[in-house]
């Protein structure tokens, strides 16, 4: 079947590629060999808003067939990081290579040592479209291997006791932003100095705004003295039932109390009320999967990032 590629063009594609990722993940079993629907929704409200990550114009690709059905997706998400969503019925040697070059002229970006660099992730069970990563000069980058868990909800949740003096809820109004964007400059910049911390939170602004955002989804535990000492947002689609934990977090001082442990039972509590039939979250370090283990168990998939570098 032919397929026409075309760039990313109008308010209409977001909506239109928002439907095929939850028709492509439901065929798929409900595992991420492509985009859940939320992450699509985080790189627009948070990558593409806050953090300045390009644009949808510009990182953004679709192929369909001549009744306009989408077959395919190209986008990236970091700077020379791109990802290939592929409806199953479709995919095939000849659409994939067409892919692949077209993330190599588009979407590669200057390397931290010099020249060009793009990353592209694929499953780590893809054969097809490993060897054309292979025949195509990429290699496999074993050390950013991110694991895929997810957990099904019908499977009892296990129960991981609060310490002490903590307790979670949903986050407050806007008068708690400061101390969550504070607990999460903490937990994910633990090395850097308090100076170099923005205290604007219209960042946070930004990403409740996105379409699946729910404030009874956006978990905090709370210190004894009324600060967020931890945190995780759920991304609940009611279309393909799941719910996706990102980001999760603790600041260094509240670690080792079972806080993250706590938070994702509850928020696994919460999405089973709603009627959810999974839990996932992706984890690239061994603390964070470590901790993802231990409460939503040994079910995940590998993605693999494969680099491709140009003197």
């Amino acid at each position: 079947m032919k397929l026409i590629m075309r760039s990313y063009q109008s308010e209409d594609d977001f909506w239109q590629i928002r439907s095929f990722l939850r028709e492509v993940f439901v065929l798929n079993g409900l595992r991420k060999f492509s985009w859940p629907v939320a992450r699509l929704d985080y790189w627009r409200w948070h990558g593409i808003m806050n953090q300045g990550d390009g644009t949808l114009e510009t990182g953004v690709f679709i192929w369909e067939t001549e009744e306009k059905q989408i077959s395919a997706v190209l986008n990236c998400e970091g700077m020379g990081q791109a990802f290939l969503q592929v409806h199953p019925d479709f995919k095939n040697i000849e659409l994939e290579e067409q892919m692949i070059v077209q993330a190599e002229t588009h979407l590669r970006a200057p390397g931290r040592k010099g020249g060009e660099v793009l990353w592209l992730w694929t499953d780590s069970e893809d054969a097809m479209r490993q060897a054309i990563l292979e025949k195509r000069g990429y290699t496999h980058i074993t050390e950013h291997d991110e694991h895929q868990w997810r957990r099904n909800l019908m499977v009892p949740i296990p129960h991981k006791p609060l310490r002490s003096g903590y307790t979670i809820r949903a986050l407050g109004d806007t008068s708690e932003l400061p101390s969550r964007c504070w607990a999460s400059w903490r937990a994910f910049h633990p090395e850097q100095p308090d100076e170099k911390y923005d205290s604007d939170v219209s960042w946070y602004l930004n990403i409740q705004n996105a379409p699946l955002y729910r404030r009874d989804l956006d978990l905090v535990a709370i210190t004894p003295s009324g600060e967020v000492a931890a945190f995780t947002t759920i991304w609940y689609d009611d279309v393909t039932r799941c719910g996706y934990f990102e980001p999760v977090g603790t600041m260094p001082e509240h670690q080792q109390r079972g806080l993250g442990s706590a938070l994702l039972c509850e928020g696994m509590r919460r999405l089973k009320k709603m009627g959810a039939v999974q839990g996932m979250t992706a984890g690239g370090t061994l603390h964070a999967n470590a901790l993802y283990r231990s409460v939503l168990g040994p079910v995940y998939e590998m993605s693999q990032p494969w680099e491709k570098r140009w003197r």
